[in-house]
């Protein structure tokens, strides 16, 4: 198993971004550990994100606790602990997501939180379509799958908003020196120019700056 992992941990390292860490960790966990089906909900603004499942029905699933506040994805991610149910037929805790679930023939789920220092991830989800399918040794093997794919994730994003930020500083360096030319003003006054228009029509530095090197005008 150390070795599998291992082997895991490289492939995590060298995914190009977000969508494939999290692809490969959902596949890992359908080989490796006794589930149907797995996903990955990631915490993000407003509503989660489900940018991985090995079925539509797993989606789905998060879906139906996201509208309404409560089951074991909603736990996990707020109280940073595993959540198991045994038995979707017999669970007391979420009894209309339990039935929703039942209905699609899963019997078993394990969600497991993928956290870091700075704070909760995401959840990885685990889905069987046998009772008491999950063991302890699935549930201590899924916690460290989670904690693999916590740092591959969160670094993934890392990488991904750096890239975001150095392409934001590119569009604007390009608007403010369009800005520069056209009104013969210096740099400060360009980059003034463009947040001022920014804050009064509400729109990103970035986007301002992206309309204007496309259309050479400013937004009205």
């Amino acid at each position: 198993m150390a070795e599998v992992f291992a082997r895991l941990a490289l492939e995590l390292h060298d995914s190009g971004g977000v969508g494939e860490t999290v692809e490969a960790v959902v596949q890992f966990a359908l080989h490796a550990l006794n589930c149907s089906h797995a996903g990955i909900a990631l915490a993000a603004r407003g509503r989660p994100e489900v940018p991985a499942a090995t079925d539509p029905m797993v989606a789905e699933i998060y879906r139906w606790q996201m509208v309404g506040g409560c089951g074991p994805l909603v736990e996990a991610m707020r109280g940073h602990e595993t959540v198991r149910v045994r038995d979707t037929a017999a669970e007391e805790r979420w009894p209309d997501w339990a039935a929703k679930v039942l209905s699609l023939g899963v019997r078993s789920v394990l969600d497991v939180p993928l956290t870091t220092a700075a704070g909760s991830v995401g959840v990885l989800g685990l889905y069987s379509v046998v009772p008491n399918a999950f063991s302890a040794d699935d549930e201590a093997i899924a916690a460290i799958l989670a904690r693999h794919a916590s740092v591959a994730v969160a670094t993934a994003r890392n990488e991904q908003n750096m890239a975001q930020a150095v392409d934001a500083r590119k569009l604007v360096g390009q608007a403010m020196g369009i800005l520069m030319e056209r009104y013969d003003v210096d740099s400060d006054q360009a980059f003034a120019i463009l947040r001022r228009y920014s804050q009064d029509t509400n729109t990103k530095l970035r986007d301002v700056a992206e309309r204007l090197i496309n259309t050479r005008r400013l937004p009205h």
